[in-house]
């Protein structure tokens, strides 16, 4: 998290064992720490989350508008995907079951403790996979 979108914002790195809030921040959503919810809190690719309850997303429909739901899952790995496309959100969650859900799908307010940052990058392949996208336009 912290791509493009929230370059304006004033933000910091996740820290393993804290706790944080998903939270809207103008056309996006993001984690902020529950003692300051304006400062997005930054987390690489790879991070691990352990969520207080089941995750809870919106699904778009396919005529428009959005279902609620909420999924088995408790635990997720933040990925960042569409990383060659500079006009789309990037952020999602990857569950154990492999699929993936859209950081702007998430609803707001779930709590999500940091259990695990990503290991060092040892190999080009690993640095790619956790680079941030970054684009200014």
């Amino acid at each position: 998290m912290c791509d493009y979108s929230l370059e304006h914002l004033t933000s910091r790195p996740a820290k393993v064992g804290e706790k944080l809030t998903t939270r809207q921040f103008n056309s996006t959503s993001g984690f902020a720490a529950p003692e300051d919810i304006n400062m997005a809190v930054c987390v690489l690719p790879g991070t691990e989350l352990a969520f207080a309850s089941p995750i809870r997303c919106k699904r778009p429909m396919w005529w428009g508008g959005w279902k609620p739901m909420s999924l088995s899952h408790t635990t997720a790995i933040f990925r960042q995907i569409n990383k060659d496309n500079a006009y789309v959100h990037h952020d999602a969650l990857e569950f154990p079951d492999g699929k993936k859900v859209m950081l702007t799908h998430l609803d707001q307010d779930q709590e999500a403790t940091v259990l695990q940052l990503p290991v060092q990058p040892a190999t080009a392949a690993q640095v790619k996979e956790q680079e941030r996208v970054h684009y200014i336009g």
